[in-house]
């Protein structure tokens, strides 16, 4: 199983989606990776040689923001909505969704199960 960047990634998949296995690599860009690597996108990722995973590494490292400092970074952008009590940084607070979704039917994602408050209410 090839390690990049500290992620293994699946061996028997083509590499331009088990690229997508890292945080912060979609589809896109693990196909612009790929090309700037010069790497057939159809290979596996099992047929890789070390020099290859190198070559991937490096250029991940040097053009874009993956996993540990992305989701430092986005946790901080929640932060920091929240400290000053936006309208989205105080829906972030109470759980609720963010973007202008619906809640009076929907958004049990965010909100968790439903309070069964009702229902013990009629049995005393």
């Amino acid at each position: 199983m090839p390690r990049i960047l500290g992620v293994d990634i699946p061996k028997d998949k083509t590499i331009w989606i088990s690229l997508t296995y890292i945080y912060g690599i979609g589809r896109k860009r693990s196909s612009d990776i790929l090309r700037q690597a010069q790497i057939d996108p159809g290979r596996r990722a099992k047929d890789l040689s070390e020099e290859e995973i190198a070559r991937i590494t490096e250029i991940i490292q040097r053009n874009y923001k993956v996993e540990g400092d992305l989701r430092r970074e986005v946790s901080q952008n929640i932060k920091r909505l929240m400290e000053i009590n936006c309208y989205r940084g105080t829906r972030h607070k109470k759980g609720l969704p963010v973007r202008g979704q619906r809640t009076c039917t929907n958004a049990r994602t965010r909100k968790g199960p439903r309070g069964n408050m009702l229902k013990r209410a009629k049995k005393k």
